[in-house]
């Protein structure tokens, strides 16, 4: 269950980053390929725009730990959790100095 918890947790952070860093036309609600392309097109982020990147990888990795929640702590989880903290601190600062 702390595995489930920390993978929410992790998820809650990156949006409030995100929500919290700029003016936004529509706030980013969650990480699903879906939620982030409307985010991107309703808020004018390019494709290719750094901080979109960040976030389609941490989404990635979130969804590869969500897949792992119910086994044991293994080092692959624990290096993805690691992958996880690192982009967080990486779209912290795309977001509080990237414009779309």
């Amino acid at each position: 269950m702390s595995e489930f918890n920390n993978r929410i947790a992790a998820q809650r952070r990156i949006l409030r980053l995100v929500n919290g860093s700029r003016d936004l036309q529509e706030e980013l609600f969650g990480l699903s390929s879906g939620a982030l392309e409307r985010w991107a097109g309703i808020n004018g982020f390019d494709e290719h725009s750094p901080l979109l990147v960040l976030l389609k990888r941490a989404a990635t990795k979130l969804f590869f730990l969500s897949n792992k929640s119910q086994e044991q702590i293994t080092h692959e989880y624990q290096c993805l959790s690691h992958e996880v903290d690192s982009l967080t601190e990486q779209i912290r600062i795309a977001a509080s100095s990237s414009s779309s």
